[in-house]
């Protein structure tokens, strides 16, 4: 099931509307349960984000973003780098999974990135999140070596376009006012 986006661009999580808001150092705690809890990390690839903590001092150093109920509850969060641009941590909380949390959380980094003049922010992937980052329009353009002992394996290095509102995507040899070359 996917959360409907509201024309606000906030998604419905059980029945609750969901919005983004600058994390603050009160967030660190359940920031730091959702990676150390994350399912996409559990077996082999739970080393990753063994001992990983988000403390007040990263969240008041980055751009960090979380998406909040009606209760206020985190759902999810994400936090960009903007010099050089790059997403540096992005979670949905395991129970809030497939309801449209992680899309809106890509939208409002592509608008964040946009405000800072950004064109594209490069993602070091989780590999089983791939699929999602390349459905939210990412490109891949390498991969990035294993780095062990915390990363013990090579992870996919996408990029993902923030176009303009002004200048939609325009399809090949189609020029700027939609007509054909």
């Amino acid at each position: 099931m996917t959360a409907p986006l509201t024309p606000a661009g906030r998604a419905r999580h059980g029945g609750d509307a969901v919005r983004i808001r600058r994390a603050t150092a009160r967030d660190a705690r359940r920031l730091t349960r959702i990676v150390r809890t994350s399912g996409a990390y559990a077996g082999h690839w739970a080393a990753m984000v063994d001992g990983y903590t988000v403390g007040p001092a990263y969240i008041e150093a980055h751009q960090v973003f979380v998406a909040v109920g009606a209760d206020e509850r985190v759902r999810g969060f994400y936090a960009l780098v903007l010099s050089p641009p790059e997403l540096d941590l992005m979670f949905v909380a395991d129970e809030a999974q497939g309801l449209g949390i992680g899309r809106l959380l890509v939208g409002h980094l592509a608008g964040r990135a946009r405000e800072a003049g950004l064109t594209a922010v490069r993602i070091v992937s989780h590999p089983p999140s791939e699929g999602f980052y390349l459905g939210m329009g990412a490109r891949r353009t390498g991969t990035v070596p294993a780095a062990p002992p915390a990363v013990r394996w090579d992870r996919p290095e996408l990029e993902l376009p923030v176009l303009r509102p002004e200048a939609p995507p325009r399809r090949p040899g189609e020029g700027p006012s939609g007509w054909s070359a």
